[in-house]
């Protein structure tokens, strides 16, 4: 089958697939699932260079977050309600390839109004977007939220849950063009370009001096934010897109009576499993009634052109979820128009 095979680390332009890579072998608990469409991340660019937290061993397929078919050939392990043809999504290491086996547990079946390339795009921004805000932060209608790289991939799913739970949402972003998605696409109330020196000023004004009651940072703005926090406002954590990880002064946490939470969405299948079919069906029902959709990066990138969409990520010239098309949707798995 193709797929990318990683053997040692490398520059992402060095990425190059192969036609010959073995089929992966279901184990105990997993789904083999033929890959249409791959979501790309940042952190693929560091893992193949070996710069990443989570490193798996030589040799090994880089991609998270797919969406496919389950193969033919698959097993059905005991208690999985999926089954072979089923149009589906998940997350498992390994999804840079034509086929990959994923634990039945990370699998969940596609929305039949949803396509391969968006439901791609779901495993990671969703939930952690919905958990942050939601579960983290306990973000009430009314309340003014400052997102962060609101046009990015998580930014922009956290802008319409936001909404949707009816916060008014201040987005930055560092671009014109990006600030025009975060109002088109995101339906953000204000956008500020977080490059403009007096963003801070900014914000105080459109909040009438009061400052965000939440701030979702998926950047490294916190120190700076900490500046237009409103009293008893909360900071979600995501993660540290800017490189550097903060020294936050704790004279202003506890001032204004602040608190900081973090949001590290992976480890909840293992700490907290029960949570998340619980976000699933809430950020299902969110699909469902039109208040959250899928936002693709308008160039989907083609299995071949890999380096060039990691290329595209790392000059931060995408806006939402960039994917990478692993093979084009045939007739029989596309859903039927309904006449």
């Amino acid at each position: 089958m193709r797929a990318y095979v990683i053997e040692k680390y490398i520059r992402p332009s060095e990425l190059k697939p192969v036609n010959d890579a073995p089929e992966p072998q279901p184990g105990s608990n997993q789904l083999l699932v033929d890959v249409y469409s791959a979501g790309l991340n940042y952190f693929d660019i560091l893992q193949v260079q070996g710069k990443y937290q989570n490193q798996p061993p030589f040799p090994w397929t880089p991609g998270v977050e797919f969406a496919g078919v389950i193969a033919a050939n698959s097993p059905t392990p005991d208690g999985c309600k999926l089954k072979p043809g089923d149009r589906v999504f998940g997350s498992m290491q390994g999804a840079y390839a034509d086929k990959i086996a994923c634990d039945y547990r990370a699998v969940y079946k596609m929305p039949a109004s949803m396509t391969f390339d968006e439901a791609s795009s779901l495993t990671i921004t969703w939930p952690t977007s919905y958990e942050g805000l939601v579960g983290r932060a306990e973000l009430k209608a009314a309340e003014w939220v400052l997102v962060h790289a609101a046009a990015g991939g998580v930014g922009l799913v956290a802008v319409q849950i936001a909404k949707a739970l009816g916060a008014k949402v201040i987005a930055t972003a560092g671009s014109a063009d990006k600030l025009e998605v975060c109002k088109r696409l995101g339906g953000a109330d204000e956008v500020i370009n977080y490059r403009d020196a007096g963003w801070q000023k900014q914000v105080m004004d459109i909040t009438k001096g009061k400052g965000v009651d939440v701030v979702y940072d998926p950047v490294g703005l916190i120190q700076q934010s900490l500046k237009v926090i409103a009293w008893k406002g909360r900071v979600v954590v995501v993660g540290f897109a800017a490189g550097a990880i903060e020294k936050i002064p704790m004279n202003l946490v506890l001032l204004k009576n602040i608190s900081i939470v973090g949001l590290h969405w992976g480890a909840y299948i293992s700490r907290e499993p029960a949570r998340v079919p619980e976000v699933w069906a809430a950020l299902m029902a969110l699909y469902e009634s039109g208040k959250l959709k899928p936002i693709i990066y308008s160039e989907v990138f083609s299995f071949e052109s890999l380096p060039q969409g990691l290329k595209a990520i790392a000059d931060r010239q995408t806006w939402g979820k960039a994917v990478l098309r692993i093979k084009e949707e045939h007739s029989e798995s596309t859903p039927k128009a309904k006449l």
